[in-house]
């Protein structure tokens, strides 16, 4: 059963009412009737205590599911309070992969335990998932995976399926391999049930395989899998042999969090995994703050071009009260060029020979936007602020320099905001990094530049 948000809630308090009368055998019915994945988000409704004996009450398979859902906090308490045999179960019942994560993040002390407590070829696993970089596909796949020789027939497949199967991750996906591990074909069970028992492999095949190296990253691997609608990825070494497998789960996970990282990294906040809730004022604090610092330096060169053209500001104090608007809206401008490239960039859409075009592009964006703001802005100055606020020292010339500010102003954010994040992903920077604050930054000083230069030139001030 798939709990909505709304009512989870009203589960918790159901089952907090029946713990407090003792009645965990209709606990364990509750649970037992409801999505791994909703039963975590469940559990932070819960105190410490109360996790570690709901999570004991559930049925082996679906507490390994549910402990793969759990946040990190949570699974290093539950380990912390199980005996070795009970930590055995819940480890027998995860797959590889899922065990590595989990490892990766917990301290020293229980990473030991968890080596303890797991046989030997197991342990041989984990260990060599380990060794791949982090963020690499190596790192997320997992070796539990159907391989086939091409002589076998479809009965020698099936015969294979079920022997093996129920350890695998997945068994939609077959893949073929010679004697030496090398990966030379795939197929699936769809074509497997299509075909005689008789049939060779070798005959329904498909030999043009896509596939990825264990040291490529992560999110290539899951962009392949979004760009071809696959249920799993082969991932091979150095020698073209197959050693796994990335799922679509997977996938979705690395998407998600990198998606995340960049969303945070957009807003000037160092990236970390915790969940909002989870995180101390501290961490928080942390991950703000140096952002903060760097931002606030940086905003010196405002304040010198400010202060370079003083005389001019106090000779007509009416420009000042529109350097707000003008820095908001060029920074405006440059944040959606720069998420749109930023996206663009992820998926592949465009790459650094592809500059100039895109130059182009938002160059020609930014002068239509340019004009068409530019446009009702003067109109907007003078009858609004002229005529019905009363502001003094409007004329035309004024609103001409305003109007003319916005116009260039648009077209250089516009170019700032594409150019830096492919610039930054060509010499192998996070482009997230460099834009909507450090752009909005830049853009700040330019605008002044050329709304001080518009003005000394046109007013003669």
């Amino acid at each position: 059963m798939n709990i909505e948000n709304l009512e989870l809630e009203e589960k918790a308090e159901e089952i907090l009412a029946l713990y407090k009368n003792k009645k965990y055998s209709q606990i364990k019915d509750i649970l037992t009737e409801i999505n791994p994945t909703d039963i975590a988000l469940l559990f932070d409704e819960f105190e410490p205590e109360q996790q570690i004996l709901f999570f004991r009450l559930l049925p082996k398979e679906e507490a390994a599911e549910t402990f793969v859902e759990l946040d990190n906090d949570t699974q290093e308490a539950i380990i912390r309070a199980f005996s070795d045999t009970e930590l055995r179960e819940v480890l027998d019942e995860l797959y590889l992969d899922d065990t590595v994560d989990i490892i990766e993040e917990m301290p020293a002390t229980i990473v030991k335990r968890i080596l303890r407590n797991t046989d030997s070829e197991t342990r041989a696993s984990i260990n060599t998932l380990l060794k791949y970089p982090e963020d690499s596909a190596g790192s997320i796949m997992t070796p539990e995976f159907v391989d086939l020789k091409k002589n076998n027939t479809v009965e020698d497949a099936f015969k294979r399926i079920r022997r093996t199967g129920v350890d695998k991750e997945t068994i939609y996906t077959c893949y073929v391999t010679d004697e030496s591990r090398h990966l030379i074909g795939v197929t699936t069970v769809k074509e497997l049930l299509l075909h005689e028992y008789d049939d060779k492999i070798a005959d329904l095949m498909e030999t043009n395989v896509i596939y990825i190296n264990t040291h490529d990253d992560q999110e290539t691997a899951a962009n392949l899998l979004s760009k071809y609608d696959f249920l799993a990825l082969p991932v091979v070494d150095m020698e073209h042999r197959l050693v796994g497998i990335i799922t679509v789960d997977d996938a979705m996970d690395v998407l998600q969090d990198e998606n995340t990282e960049d969303i945070q990294k957009m807003n000037a906040i160092m990236p970390n995994e915790k969940p909002y809730l989870k995180m101390s004022v501290f961490e928080t604090w942390k991950s703000r703050v140096l952002w903060l610092l760097f931002l606030m330096v940086s905003a010196t060169f405002t304040s010198m071009i400010l202060n370079a053209f003083e005389d001019k500001l106090s000779a007509m104090i009416v420009l000042t009260s529109f350097i707000p608007m003008l820095t908001g809206t060029g920074g405006n401008a440059g944040g959606q060029a720069s998420a749109v490239i930023i996206r663009a960039l992820s998926l592949k859409e465009v790459d650094f020979r592809d500059i100039f075009k895109v130059l182009w592009k938002e160059i020609r964006v930014g002068f239509v936007c340019g004009i068409t703001l530019a446009a009702v802005n003067f109109v907007k100055i003078w009858f609004v602020d002229r005529l019905l606020l009363g502001m003094d020292g409007i004329t035309l010339k004024v609103d001409l320099v305003i109007s003319l500010t916005l116009v260039i102003e648009i077209i250089f954010a516009k170019a700032v905001g594409c150019a830096f994040p492919v610039l930054a992903k060509k010499i192998k920077l996070d482009p997230a990094v460099i834009s909507q604050p450090f752009i909005t930054t830049v853009i700040d000083a330019l605008s002044l530049l050329i709304y001080f230069a518009l003005a000394t030139s046109i007013l003669h001030i």
